[in-house]
């Protein structure tokens, strides 16, 4: 089954995506939050602009999901993959106490007719469902029944 996603971000990681120079989003976090361990390849991702409206989706290519991470891990990570997340240093610095990540390859990357939605909470990944898809989802649920 694939699950949908709405995923936030600043402008700057989301024109690197659309212009092809971000192929990993990375999610690092002190605490479990909404994505990790929820997100598998398949998927399919709405992208917000920040403050902005839902103008872009993708499918999960791959997913690797890392808990317990220790600073040593997450120079690891910054190491191996920066160069298709490009964080800059002020980001990996910022990142040094989280404990948990997830890493997600991109395709299919599309812009799509600007959606705006109303959306309250801080959270920059959701998870959607039937219950909670900002009216996401109404679309697939038409295409699905063809």
């Amino acid at each position: 089954m694939t699950n949908y996603h709405l995923v936030i971000l600043k402008q700057s990681y989301l024109n690197a995506i659309l212009e092809g120079r971000k192929k990993i989003e990375l999610r690092l976090t002190k605490t479990r939050h909404h994505g990790f361990g929820r997100v598998f390849a398949g998927d399919k991702l709405y992208i917000k602009e920040s403050s902005g409206p839902v103008c872009a989706t993708a499918t999960v290519e791959a997913v690797k999901n890392y808990e317990y991470l220790t600073p040593e891990k997450i120079l690891e990570i910054k190491n191996k993959y920066n160069h298709d997340i490009g964080g800059g240093d002020e980001y990996w610095q910022s990142k040094m106490e989280s404990r948990f990540g997830f890493l997600v390859w991109l395709k299919d990357i599309k812009t799509i007719e600007p959606v705006r939605i109303t959306k309250k909470d801080w959270r920059a990944w959701v998870v959607l469902s039937e219950k909670e898809n900002y009216g996401l989802l109404k679309s697939q649920t038409k295409n699905n029944k063809k």
